[in-house]
């Protein structure tokens, strides 16, 4: 309530204002109040009279309704306010970093050597505090290492350099805040202590004056993007694709509302801009999944099969009063599609964290020329303009998130035919494919909060929350191991046999493993895409029954299998992960297949692995699974986002005209040898090259469709 008017304050009135309940003003009630607001903020008594016989409310309701619509404008100004002194602040800090920049370089006029350093001994004792607080942590970590592992942690015997998130993850689940209502389970997700991927390139560090540019571009994009994501038409139009609606940016809109970033990043005929947005709810909290998009470790695990790589260069910031509002990273991303025949694309972006009002944030993704930086960086063909996501606080423990995806791209190669319609029509990584995903790997975490998800009916055992916890661990690994077979980088590089699958053929690759949880010596994988016209529900649905497991899984030597018991992980009845094994094979009844299956709106995904009945054991009791090693196979399955009629004849119309085609990639793996030493041999070549083969053509004959590709 404000101050200075006397007759805004009514004392009297407090103990009858208690006894009455709450009035509702309708919308006719509220255009007038409103349009007398805006000609006299504090009406008088007269005025106030008469606003009571027009509207038939009480004088006393007339007087109420205006002193909380100051109060309310009061608060919207100082808002205001507050955003503008921010924004200022920010201003006039990278104006001090570029000022002690520019002092340092400064040369003494007298004798043309560098300036004194005032701050000298102050820098090296802050250097000796933050020293003597490292010292400590270590010791602490080691302490706590030093319990489970049975033994005392020695020194290190140099300095060497590690990653600064590599010790938080034993920190973070002592530290993370107690959410109420359903979230992520982060431990599921390895986050800060998994394996870091190398850079491409040496990378020594940014200036002061690139740290300045980066906050300043920053702060730009979270406002492009704020705007994006909160303005409809004529921003965005609905448009028709191959898989329902969704919203297309209006270019010739988006020009006029943002002039300064209409320089593209190439001219030339062959740069294209994929530009969609989508909403959706979430299971999860807000702020525990804002800190996970702001762990690379954890975002590459939240979306394993888009996310190849990730990896954070430099945290330019670490946010404000202990919170993520205010962060700022400099990141390295891989993205991909699960096909031997689709190129990844890399970024070079920088990941800004705000919280724009209480229960609403925002993080924006926009890329950084790091060519001022180092000179190593080749020019990339894929640019970032403001992209990323605003959520927002629900009821229920769930969350609401819209999703802007704004990609330029320069193709400078060739795409395959297969996949040409998917991915310059922009379906390959639009919105919607993202929060697809986000959307099932939340119901899957939060799946395990539930009791009673695995199925008694199978005469199987059912897990206790660790044991269900642990199998849910070895499943994603399984996943995660499986997608990074398929994906070409430096570990991977893919060899093309000839003859087999028309012009498509083999994809070949090996790679020598000494990780933990991963089979020791050589690995080979084999992977092919094709083409099928049947829709992917159909096609998911033929590699999920049990019953035609035989007529495609050439290591089922024609035998059925049965379930042993499953895990339900997401609403939906086919998210799942199974154990099966061989129903008339006494030979093998030791050996299992740990399986999981994935459906979302974006597409389909089976991934499994043959698995000892004795490590499966271990991961039901509970106990730790990141020993038991694993050789995943698998198939994903995506639409071809072709649009079709229902024309042709047999199973084929049917399947088309439910959904279109399917682009189908099956990848096999194979362990050649346990030594590291070994190398490899055309004999192995050739078994993965016929296995790899005979599934597919098994696909088509038991799926009638011998003709497609």
């Amino acid at each position: 309530m404000e101050s200075g008017s006397g007759d805004d304050l009514d004392f009297s009135d407090s103990q009858e204002r208690k006894s009455k309940r709450y009035h509702r003003h309708t919308a006719r009630q509220i255009q007038q109040l409103e349009a007398l607001f805006k000609e006299c903020p504090h009406p008088d008594e007269r005025q106030r009279m008469q606003l009571s016989r027009d509207l038939n409310l009480e004088p006393r309701q007339i007087k109420f309704w205006f002193q909380n619509r100051r109060t309310q404008m009061k608060m919207q100004h100082e808002r205001s306010d507050n955003c503008a002194l921010r924004m200022e602040n920010d201003k006039i800090r990278c104006e001090n970093i570029a000022i002690r920049e520019a002092l340092r370089n400064v040369i003494c006029p007298s004798c043309g050597g560098p300036p004194v350093d005032q701050d000298g001994f102050v820098d090296e004792q802050k250097l000796r505090m933050e020293n003597a607080q490292l010292k400590e942590e270590l010791d602490r970590i080691s302490s706590i290492t030093a319990k489970y592992i049975g033994r005392p942690i020695s020194r290190l015997p140099s300095i060497q350099p590690i990653a600064a998130s590599s010790l938080n993850l034993s920190m973070a689940s002592y530290d993370a805040p107690d959410f109420n209502g359903p979230s992520l389970d982060l431990d599921l997700l390895p986050g800060s202590s998994s394996a870091v991927p190398p850079l491409p390139f040496p990378f020594t560090g940014i200036s002061d004056i690139g740290k300045s540019l980066m906050m300043q571009v920053a702060a730009n994009a979270m406002d492009e993007f704020v705007k994006l994501a909160q303005t409809d038409e004529p921003l965005w139009i609905k448009s028709d694709t191959s898989e329902g609606t969704r919203d297309v940016l209006q270019l010739e809109s988006y020009q006029r509302l943002f002039p300064k970033a209409n320089v593209p990043m190439k001219s030339s005929l062959s740069t294209r801009i994929e530009a969609s947005r989508d909403s959706g709810l979430l299971i999860t909290n807000t702020l525990a999944l804002v800190d996970m998009f702001m762990d690379a470790n954890k975002w590459a695990e939240l979306f394993p099969t888009i996310v190849s790589e990730a990896r954070i260069i430099e945290v330019l910031s670490s946010g404000m009063m202990g919170s993520r509002s205010g962060s700022l990273q400099l990141m390295y991303d891989v993205l991909q599609v699960l096909s031997p025949l689709v190129a990844t694309r890399e970024f070079y972006f920088l990941r800004y964290c705000q919280q724009i009002e209480q229960g609403l944030w925002a993080i924006v993704d926009v890329s950084f020329d790091l060519s001022q930086e180092t000179q190593l960086i080749p020019p990339s063909n894929f640019h970032k303009r403001p992209s990323g996501c605003l959520i927002q606080d629900m009821p229920n423990g769930y969350c609401k998130i819209t999703w802007v995806e704004h990609v330029e791209v320069e193709e400078n190669t060739s795409i395959h035919w297969l996949y040409r319609d998917l991915i310059q029509n922009g379906l390959a990584f639009s919105a919607d494919r993202w929060i697809a995903v986000l959307r099932r790997m939340c119901e899957r975490f939060a799946c395990l909060m539930v009791t009673g998800t695995s199925s008694p009916e199978l005469g199987g055992v059912i897990p206790s929350a660790e044991g269900k916890r642990s199998m849910m661990k070895l499943a994603q690994r399984m996943v995660n191991n499986f997608c990074a077979s398929i994906k070409p980088s430096s570990d991977f590089r893919w060899t093309t046999l000839s003859g087999g699958l028309d012009e498509v053929g083999v994809r070949v690759s090996f790679h020598k493993s000494t990780d933990l949880g991963q089979p020791g010596g050589l690995v080979l994988t084999a992977a092919t895409s094709i083409w099928l016209p049947l829709s992917p529900q159909l096609l998911f649905n033929f590699f999920k029954d049990d019953k035609t497991r035989s007529e495609w899984d050439v290591l089922s030597s024609g035998s059925s299998v049965q379930e042993v018991f499953r895990i339900t992980n997401g609403s939906h009845p086919d998210n799942c992960i199974s154990v099966l094994r061989q129903a008339h094979n006494s030979n093998r009844n030791n050996m299992l297949v740990l399986q999981e299956s994935c459906i979302d709106s974006s597409g389909f995904l089976i991934v499994y692995a043959t698995v000892d009945l004795i490590d499966i054991n271990v991961a039901m009791n509970g106990e730790d699974s990141s020993c038991i090693a694993l050789v995943p196979c698998g198939f994903t399955i995506i639409p071809d986002g072709r649009r079709r009629s229902s024309q042709g004849s047999g199973a084929s119309s049917s399947a088309t005209s439910q959904g279109g085609g399917s682009l189908l990639t099956v990848a096999l793996q194979i362990q050649v040898s346990s030594l590291p030493s070994s190398k490899l041999n055309s004999e192995s070549v050739t078994t993965v090259n016929n296995l790899i083969n005979s599934t597919v053509q098994q696909i088509k004959a038991a799926l009638n469709c011998s003709t497609g590709n």
